[in-house]
């Protein structure tokens, strides 16, 4: 039975009290399920946050572990180039089409239960991926392993945003941006000594025979400590809306992934035309829904608010990064010869960085507001600007490394402010949507980066199969997402005079 008030979980005073952010229990759910430990409150609330946190940390460590796995899994299956990129592709692609059907779901059934259902069929997929007897299965399991991380992430920014107190959210979601950070340092070196040491007698197989145990203590973990909370209930599924939005992000990332790899042929300049229909039909018919008094997938009253549609830009042109990870292992093993592992290990400065700008966050927000996302783009303006200007040394010396850490403390700042603020512009029962919204926009700017960016890079270094064009073309591709970037501080800067400074 439905209670007659909406509840949402006081983590201070571990009670469960009534107030008005439209977040209530589900049918089943009980005064325990909301608040796992009334009798030691704080060590709930940690617990809590270490479950959220610990499903942040396995999508993107998937996402960085495979790339140096690739000859592995090459020479362990006979996977064919085309079958390679898939594997990459193929988890990107799905996690960016279903994370508005995760968030939607998560506000409706529960995003407790969603996160759940999200990381028990992760764990399934990352086994199947690990006992893939062929390329075409493995592409298959990461198709599945990506549409699970669309169904856990965004319960872990709605949850936060639903039932932790907003005076704490600064600090939580610096250490979503830290653990972020981490998994992709952690991936990049992990994956390679993984495969370099066989543990157990196991090759390419224990990039994602890891997430197992790990997930497993995250399941148990949740359905002990994790509350419950959802959005109140509304009249049914909008099945149109959520086809046509699928369609368009299947229309948009698709061809963006594997156009560039197959020449750009006719069918990926049609689906990325076919992509303009397909929105303007999304957006008609999630007009007439709400006309209609229905609820639509999407409320698009949430784009009139200028905060979070300048956010939801700024969060696309930040992931347009992307482009130094594709463009950085290959520089480093083409142009320079370094092998797969220590190119891997070269990232550290990078990741050192992103880690460190989330632990200096809420100290940064508490002087300047939010501003610190005006801040997080000058910095990666000037590292990224630093490391091209460096890069045409015969070996990269200390400013080449030096723009490496400003650049990832940059990145480190921005990610987690970045999905703060346009989050916090949502009322809670719409936190699982808006959650999704933004982690969309950065897929697709993720994929726009690594196509056009990236493309940049492929056609210099192809002038010339030497050191010197793979450097030129470092330092042009990079030089482009630092222009970007600079042009991110003007736009951060005028968004952040229009939001509330954060207590």
């Amino acid at each position: 039975m439905i209670k007659s008030q909406p509840l949402r979980t006081n983590f201070r005073s571990g009670s469960t009290a009534a107030v008005n952010d439209r977040c209530i229990d589900t049918d089943t759910d009980t005064d325990t399920d909301t608040h796992a430990d009334k009798t030691h409150p704080a060590r709930a609330n940690a617990a809590s946050l270490i479950v959220l946190l610990t499903g942040a940390f396995l999508s993107p460590l998937d996402y960085f572990i495979v790339n140096l796995a690739l000859p592995a899994i090459r020479g362990g299956l006979g996977a064919s180039s085309a079958e390679l990129q898939l594997i990459v592709s193929a988890y990107t692609s799905a996690f960016a089409v279903l994370l508005v059907t995760g968030g939607r779901l998560g506000d409706r059934f529960g995003r407790k239960r969603l996160f759940m259902g999200g990381m028990a069929g992760f764990l399934v997929a990352s086994l199947l991926c690990a006992l893939a007897p062929n390329g075409a299965f493995l592409v298959a399991a990461r198709v599945m392993q990506g549409a699970s991380a669309a169904i856990l992430v965004p319960q872990i920014l709605a949850t936060i945003r639903s039932v932790f107190p907003k005076e704490r959210q600064t600090a939580v979601m610096s250490l979503y941006g830290f653990v972020y950070g981490f998994a992709s340092v952690a991936g990049q070196i992990g994956g390679g000594l993984l495969v370099t040491l066989h543990p157990f007698g196991l090759g390419w197989q224990s990039i994602f025979l890891i997430n197992v145990p790990v997930g497993v203590l995250a399941l148990a973990g949740a359905w002990r400590f994790v509350p419950e909370s959802r959005a109140a209930r509304t009249a049914g599924n909008d099945w149109l809306g959520l086809t046509l939005l699928s369609a368009f992000f299947a229309l948009v990332i698709y061809p963006l992934t594997q156009g560039r790899e197959a020449g750009w042929p006719l069918w990926a300049w049609t689906m990325l035309a076919a992509s303009v229909p397909a929105l303007a039909a999304f957006v008609l018919a999630e007009y007439r829904a709400h006309r209609a008094g229905k609820d639509p997938l999407v409320e698009l009253a949430l784009f009139r608010n200028p905060v979070f549609s300048v956010g939801l830009v700024l969060a696309f042109c930040f992931y347009c990064d992307s482009a130094f990870f594709l463009t950085y292992g290959i520089y480093l093993q083409s142009g320079l010869g370094w092998s797969a592992l220590v190119a891997g290990a070269a990232v550290f400065p990078f990741g050192a960085g992103s880690i460190l700008g989330p632990l200096c966050s809420p100290a940064i927000v508490r002087r300047i507001g939010n501003h610190v996302l005006t801040a997080g783009f000058a910095a990666l303006a000037l590292g990224f600007a630093a490391t091209a200007a460096a890069s045409l040394r015969v070996v990269p010396g200390g400013l080449f490394y030096a723009g490496l850490v400003l650049a990832g403390v940059g990145h480190g700042l921005v990610l987690p402010n970045v999905v703060r603020i346009v989050i916090g512009e949502i009322p809670p029962a719409k936190a699982g949507l808006a959650g999704s919204i933004v982690t969309s926009m950065l897929q697709i700017g993720s994929a726009f980066g690594a196509t056009a960016i990236g493309g940049l890079f492929f056609s210099v270094a192809a002038e010339g199969a030497n050191a010197a064009r793979h450097a030129q073309a470092y330092r042009d591709s990079i030089a482009v997402v630092a222009t970007l970037f600079a042009a991110c501080i003007v736009i951060a800067a005028l968004m952040s005079k229009s939001t509330q400074r954060p207590r």
